[in-house]
């Protein structure tokens, strides 16, 4: 018995100094932190004090697994198993050291280790499920400003993303020389393609002449200023779902027309009677009548556009990268109302013809300026496309069939911007 008292004294002895530093310790960290926390200069005092208490106590620790069960440091050292529940029950055993080991605050879970996780994310521009997970990371009792900060940082970033991946309409990229076009050859070779079967001559393509036509319209009066409709409606593209006419051509007459209407405010009418269900023949003589209905029930109509997409060998892909998005190539299409055969079409008299092609010319010179490489030579052909309903009237070749609808929809932003310039005056 005297032997067991003798041994509980020397464990008591060694515990007391345990016991009384971890006292002293944690009295220190209380008053010197209590009611500082909030002060802007006291951060690294309190890290300070933070890193002193932390490894007090696991000196501490190690000390009191020495003295009161020195077989689990012996096993821990020699096995290099770490014994953590014994350790757990041991400390329950000072409740001076189990409280302060429970006032602690985690390190992964510490103000500034969530922020650090906060920013990081907000640098790679997280999603918003990633966003909200991050923000539930917020411990209790962070200063409310810090929290406002950082959901204002993610969420700017998530906007610059969104921004990055949205369209800018471009500022003049080149400038094209309008006095070597007034030759034939120069302007022929930059701008047209003409179809083996009809044939221009200077006397039509006069860069001059084109520049006078002024193509503006307003946006002032009500009423419709621009007709868009689809001689084939059936058009498609190599991901449009059968049936669904929002993946078709007629989808990508809805988005064009949702463009101008709300980023550039004219008033558009979408007509989208099918001219082509049964078959493609004669589906301009099918089309003529119901437009001509079209126009007279909206008389405020200046602008025509047909919009179609074209054909091309499965080898060809009419695509460009703009702005990091997948946009299909275009082209600007007219017809001359004669042939190489036969010359000029009688029956097909189009009195818009200058007109008309003095609208694709500015077109054209638009794009060119603004989106170099984007659109095809304007295409010249024999017949007359329903062109001379106005002297407004666009035929667009908008992609291909082995275009992706998306790659559809990406064109039609800088479409809508190059028609506006043109037709507001505007640069």
């Amino acid at each position: 018995m005297a032997k067991g008292n003798y041994t509980v004294r020397r464990l008591a002895g060694k515990a007391l100094p345990v016991a009384l530093a971890i006292i002293t310790a944690f009295v220190f960290w209380k008053t010197r932190g209590m009611g500082k926390a909030e002060e802007a200069g006291d951060t690294a005092d309190d890290s300070m004090r933070y890193f002193m208490l932390r490894e007090l106590v696991s000196a501490v620790t190690q000390q009191v697994s020495e003295s009161f069960a020195p077989f689990v440091s012996f096993a821990e050292e020699d096995s290099g198993i770490s014994f953590w529940l014994l350790k757990e029950q041991i400390g329950c055993l000072i409740p001076f050291y189990g409280y302060t080991d429970h006032i602690l605050p985690e390190e992964e879970d510490s103000e500034e280790s969530v922020r650090e996780i906060l920013l990081a994310e907000a640098e790679e521009g997280i999603s918003e499920a990633g966003r909200e997970e991050a923000e539930g990371l917020q411990p209790e009792g962070v200063d409310r400003s810090l929290a406002e900060l950082l959901r204002e940082e993610n969420e700017a970033v998530l906007q610059q993303r969104e921004e990055g991946t949205a369209f800018v309409p471009h500022e003049r990229m080149e400038q094209v020389d309008l006095a070597a076009l007034a030759d034939y050859e120069t302007l022929l070779g930059r701008f047209y393609t003409v179809d083996s079967n009809t044939m221009a001559g200077s006397d039509q393509l006069n860069v001059a002449r084109f520049l006078e036509k002024d193509m503006r319209v307003s946006k002032e009066e009500p009423g419709p200023q621009i007709l868009i409709y689809h001689t084939h409606s059936q058009e498609s593209f190599v991901d449009s779902v059968p049936g669904d006419s929002a993946t078709s051509i007629v989808g990508v007459g809805d988005r064009l027309t949702q463009i101008l209407t709300e980023e550039y405010g004219y008033q558009v009418l979408h007509h989208t009677e099918a001219y082509d269900a049964d078959t493609r023949n004669d589906a301009y003589s099918r089309a003529l009548p119901g437009v001509e209905q079209v126009l007279r029930d909206n008389p405020t109509i200046q602008v025509i556009i047909d919009l179609h997409r074209d054909e091309m060998p499965e080898g060809t892909r009419l695509v460009t990268e703009l702005d990091g998005r997948p946009t299909a190539r275009f082209m600007f299409f007219n017809g001359l109302s004669r042939t190489k055969k036969t010359g000029n079409i009688a029956y097909l008299y189009n009195e818009n013809l200058e007109s008309n092609l003095a609208f694709s010319f500015q077109m054209q010179l638009k794009a060119a300026e603004y989106y170099p490489g984007l659109t095809r030579k304007i295409y010249l052909k024999g017949y007359r496309y329903n062109m001379h309903l106005r002297d407004r009237y666009l035929l667009v070749e908008l992609g291909a069939q082995n275009n992706t609808v998306e790659e559809a929809m990406n064109a039609c932003d800088p479409l809508a911007h190059i028609l506006d310039m043109v037709l507001s005056g505007g640069e």
